[in-house]
């Protein structure tokens, strides 16, 4: 078996967003190792639009693809050879490479448990349906663009987590006493941080202290 390595098709078939339309496709990694399952996705990420830059069939091609493609999704099924998806994740995401979404046949807490601690953005339960995808892909990129964004604000592992926490508690807040929703909440903050020229950390805490309301 080998790997497959597509390059971004020119122009984009029917079906497939334009990449210089206003709805880019996203480029995804799939790794997989039972051929008909990653067929499977593969085909259901397509049908939505999306673009399939690679596939691989075990968790160190996973890393070494999404080092090389640049990709920004990768769906990892979390038992596979060489190398398992959940030590692969911890390596895509410690590199920044992009965001994860596990693909499993287990729904256990602790197998979730352990995916988010792998620093995976977004969990897939087999057998999935093309309706299961959609939502996957668009929360990932959304959770993913919010830990990059406060990563690029502070280095300490320490003071990141702290961070994060504040991000979190703030767009609760705002969720519950201003009714919106969690990419509203986030996208509010951001907008005052680059508004004020500050941290989102800083906005968030002036909002859990209650001196900054919407």
């Amino acid at each position: 078996m080998t790997v497959h390595v597509r390059d971004a098709p020119t122009p984009y078939p029917v079906g497939m967003a334009d990449p210089n339309s206003a709805e880019a496709a996203v480029r995804v990694l799939v790794a997989e190792d039972e051929a008909v399952i990653r067929m499977d996705l593969v085909e259901m990420v397509r049908e939505l639009g999306h673009d399939v830059v690679g596939e691989a069939f075990n968790g160190q091609q996973a890393v070494d693809l999404a080092r090389e493609l640049k990709p920004d999704v990768a769906f990892l099924d979390i038992a596979m050879p060489v190398r398992d998806g959940l030590s692969a994740a911890e390596e895509i995401v410690a590199e920044d490479l992009c965001a994860v979404i596990m693909v499993t046949a287990f729904s256990q807490r602790d197998v979730a448990t352990r995916a988010a601690q792998a620093g995976a953005v977004g969990y897939v339960v087999k057998p999935f349906t093309m309706a299961d995808l959609e939502p996957a892909i668009a929360v990932a990129l959304a959770r993913w663009e919010q830990v990059r964004a406060l990563r690029g604000e502070v280095a300490n592992l320490g003071e990141r987590a702290r961070a994060r926490e504040v991000v979190e508690q703030a767009k609760v807040l705002l969720q519950r006493d201003y009714k919106m929703t969690e990419p509203e909440a986030f996208g509010w903050l951001r907008r005052v941080a680059m508004d004020r020229r500050v941290t989102l950390a800083e906005v968030a805490a002036e909002v859990v202290s209650g001196g900054l309301h919407p």
